[in-house]
């Protein structure tokens, strides 16, 4: 763990996040995730007092990103708030993630935005909603971008019946596509020990991919016409997605799961886990 001046401006390694007082609840379940054996891509967690050194503009945090960036490659900066991702309050989309981010430049810009977005309307009602102090505490994590052929969610109880299967939503190309709701995702619901029960084809023409430019980002590109309203998972995805819920109830000691995953070139990663909450 180095440390900048400030007390508690701090960055560690996503292996040993562990205080969600410090690193926030997204960063500490990955870190609980890695620790597990889960296949979760390489990144590091900021505390708030790094981040907002960073938001600041101090030389002191920024060569201290600089340092944690090194080796990873495209990246995706998101949030890890000290209230985000508890059994409480998922933040579902209330805060910032910033994809394919490349450079220092981008990702001083990457963290100043998701810092930010702890302040929008949006997630200062949500906080109100919920009792919570409206100023967020904004924990950061940087990981290592899957560049998804295919991309989704998975919750381990049906968020809508609560019935025990699980439900799973997908398309082409980045998550970033069902969480926004851009397209009409592929839905399936299978069973626990990975039977599927129903798969329903969605309406996928447009997918989210990096761009060519040096400095990252993302762009929509359209998805060819036959391949909008294929099923873009198969018996063999189904089966391990199947089973990373199985070794998440052995992390986690629940069968409560929200997951966010990737596919590419046939390797399946967990991007993000929180417990399913009804808000």
């Amino acid at each position: 763990m180095t440390a900048v001046p400030d007390e508690r401006v701090l960055v560690t390694a996503l292996a040993d996040a562990a205080d969600p007082d410090v690193f926030g609840g997204k960063a500490v379940q990955l870190g609980e995730a890695i620790r597990g054996g889960l296949p979760v891509p390489d990144g590091f967690a900021l505390s708030p007092g790094l981040v907002e050194a960073v938001a600041r503009g101090g030389d002191a945090a920024v060569d201290v990103l600089e340092r944690a960036i090194h080796g990873l490659g495209l990246t995706a900066v998101r949030s890890s708030a000290l209230d985000e991702d508890s059994s409480g309050a998922s933040f579902a989309g209330a805060h910032l993630s910033v994809l394919a981010v490349a450079g220092l430049e981008a990702t001083v810009a990457a963290v100043r935005a998701v810092h930010a977005s702890g302040q929008q309307s949006g997630a200062r009602s949500y906080r109100a909603r919920l009792g919570l102090d409206l100023t967020a505490r904004m924990a950061v994590v940087v990981q290592h971008l899957v560049e998804a052929d295919t991309a989704g969610v998975l919750f381990t109880r049906n968020p809508v019946t609560g019935a025990d299967e699980r439900v799973v939503e997908a398309t082409w190309g980045l998550g970033e596509a069902v969480v926004s709701g851009l397209v009409t995702p592929d839905s399936y619901r299978i069973s626990r020990g990975g039977r599927p029960l129903e798969r329903i084809p969605g309406d996928k023409d447009l997918a989210i991919r990096r761009t060519s430019r040096a400095d990252g980002g993302t762009e929509e590109v359209p998805v060819a016409a036959e391949l909008a309203g294929v099923l873009c998972l198969g018996d063999a995805e189904l089966a391990a997605l199947d089973a990373l819920a199985t070794r998440c109830d052995d992390v986690y000691g629940s069968t409560d799961h929200d997951i966010e995953f990737a596919f590419h070139g046939g390797e399946l990663f967990l991007l993000q886990r929180r417990p399913i909450t009804g808000v």
